[in-house]
C-alpha cells in the first residue's frame, strides 16, 4: 500500500469516526477528530459516513485544483513573497516536492492538487468497493450513494488527467493521460447506470457532463457532442460544496485571492469587453495597491465572493455547451456559443469576431469559464503557449507545462523508482 493509500485510510477511518460522533446536520461539516478501525467502515450504519467523507475530500482536493491551474494558467500572478506558492509561478521543477494538501489555516499559500485528489479518488472507489458489498435493504440510498462515488471518482481521473504528465493508480506503474481519460470515462458511465436506477437526474447530468469532457479530451467529438447536448436545463450547475467550520472546508480561491491578498488577476484578465462593455463573465476589481508581496499590483476576482464557504462549478450546462461548440463546429457551435453568452447577459456574436471556430471556442471557454479550473486543462489539451522568459517578479519561468509526478510517489511507488 502506498503512503498515500495508508494516509488515505487512516483519514476515511478518522473521519468516519468524527461524523458518526458528531452526527452533525450537514454531511459535508465535521469538526471532531477520531479514529476507527478500518473493518468497522463494512458496517451498513457506515455507509453514509462513507459517503460524506469521500465527497468532501473531493471538495478539498478541488478547491487545491482549481488555484494551482489558475497559476499554472497564468489566469493569476503570486501576489505573496512565499516560496511555495512563487514556485508554481516560475513554473520550476521544485513543484516536484509539492504535492499539494488540505490547507490547515485561513492563510496557507501552498498549491499542488495531486496528493488530495489521489486521496479522493482512492476514497471514493474505497467507499464504492465497500458498499457494494451490502444491499438496499441494509442501506435504502445505496444505489444513490454508488453513483455519487463513481462520479466523483470520475471527476478524479479526470483531472489528474487533465493537469499531470504522467499518472499512476494504487502503487501501479506509469498510464498516460489517455489512459487515465478512459478511466475517467468508465466510471462516469458507471455513474449513469446507478444515478438511472436511482432515479437522480443531478447525478445523471453530473455524469454525462464529466463524461463529455473525458470524451473530448480522447478526441472523441461525437461521443462528446452527444452527451453534452442533454446536460439541460440551462443554468444547471454541480458546484463543490465548502464550510467554514474548519480551514480544510473552507474554498482555498476565495482564502487566496478575498481574504488574503496572494494571487491577483493576471493582465490579460483585466479590463476585458464583448460589444464595447464590460464582459461582466470576468469581473475583476482594482483596490489600488500591491499584494502580500509589496510588489505585485493587486486585481481580485469579484466571480466568487461571499465567504469561505461559497461554491465552486465542477460541472454546468454552460460548459457542456461549450464542449458541445467544439465538438461539432459551424453555424451549431455559434449557436451553443450565443446560447451562453444570452444566458450571462453578453452581447451576442456580432460577426466581428474570428472565423476560425476553435479560436473562438477556446476564448469563450477562457471567459466564461474564468478561475474554473478549465484554462490550464485547454493550454494542455490544445498544445498553448505558456509564457517563456521571466515573470512579473523577474524570475526565470521553468520548463514545466503539465506536472510531473511529485517525489512523494515515485520515491514510494516500486514501480516508478529508478525511472
Amino acid at each position: 500500500m502506498t503512503t498515500i493509500m495508508k494516509k488515505t485510510l487512516h483519514a476515511v477511518a478518522s473521519l468516519s469516526f468524527a461524523l458518526w460522533l458528531t452526527a452533525c446536520n450537514s454531511l459535508l461539516d465535521v469538526t471532531t477528530p477520531g479514529r476507527v478501525a478500518a473493518e468497522t467502515l463494512n458496517d451498513p450504519s457506515m455507509a453514509v459516513v462513507l459517503e460524506s467523507a469521500a465527497m468532501q475530500q473531493f471538495q478539498c482536493a478541488f478547491g487545491s485544483w482549481v488555484t494551482t491551474a489558475g497559476v499554472m494558467s497564468g489566469e493569476y500572478l503570486v501576489s505573496n513573497n512565499l516560496v511555495n506558492s512563487n514556485l508554481w509561478g516560475w513554473r520550476g521543477t521544485e513543484i516536484l516536492t509539492a504535492p499539494g494538501t488540505c490547507a490547515t489555516s485561513r492563510t496557507a499559500t501552498d498549491l499542488g492538487y495531486y496528493t488530495p485528489m489521489q486521496s479522493a479518488r482512492f476514497q471514493n472507489e474505497d467507499a464504492f468497493a465497500r458498499i457494494s458489498t451490502l444491499t438496499d435493504a441494509q442501506v435504502p440510498t445505496r444505489q444513490k450513494i454508488l453513483a455519487e462515488m463513481s462520479v466523483y471518482s470520475g471527476w478524479a481521473y479526470l483531472l489528474l488527467g487533465e493537469g499531470m504528465c504522467d499518472m499512476t493508480v494504487n502503487n501501479g506503474p506509469k498510464i498516460t493521460s489517455a489512459q487515465t481519460m478512459v478511466l475517467a470515462e468508465t466510471q462516469f458511465t458507471t455513474a449513469l447506470t446507478y444515478a438511472a436506477t436511482a432515479n437522480d437526474n443531478d447525478l445523471k447530468l453530473f455524469a454525462l457532463a464529466g463524461r463529455a469532457r473525458a470524451r473530448l479530451n480522447l478526441a472523441n467529438l461525437p461521443g462528446a457532442a452527444a452527451d453534452a447536448a442533454q446536460v439541460l436545463p440551462v443554468g444547471w450547475q454541480r458546484t463543490a460544496e465548502f464550510s467554514e467550520s474548519r480551514p480544510a472546508r473552507e474554498n482555498k480561491l476565495y482564502n487566496m485571492t478575498i481574504r488574503n491578498d496572494y494571487l491577483s488577476v493576471a493582465p490579460a484578465y483585466r479590463s476585458l469587453t464583448v460589444g464595447g462593455v464590460a464582459d461582466t463573465r470576468v469581473k475583476v476589481l482594482n483596490p489600488n495597491r500591491n499584494g502580500q508581496d509589496g510588489l505585485t499590483p493587486l486585481y481580485i476576482q469579484q466571480k466568487f465572493l461571499g465567504n469561505g464557504a461559497v461554491g465552486l462549478p465542477i460541472a454546468s450546462w454552460k460548459e457542456s455547451q461549450l464542449i458541445y461548440a467544439e465538438a461539432v463546429g459551424g453555424q451549431a457551435a455559434k449557436d451553443a456559443i450565443n446560447a451562453v453568452r444570452t444566458a450571462a447577459g453578453v452581447p451576442k456574436l456580432d460577426g466581428t469576431e474570428t472565423s476560425d471556430i476553435t479560436a473562438l471556442v477556446l476564448e469563450e471557454r477562457r471567459r466564461s469559464l474564468f478561475s474554473e479550473g478549465q484554462r490550464y486543462s485547454d493550454m494542455i489539451r490544445k498544445k498553448l503557449p505558456f509564457p517563456t522568459g521571466v515573470n512579473a517578479k523577474q524570475q526565470t519561468y521553468g520548463p514545466i507545462t503539465c506536472i510531473p509526478l511529485p517525489n512523494i510517489e515515485t520515491q514510494n511507488n516500486p514501480n516508478l523508482q529508478g525511472k
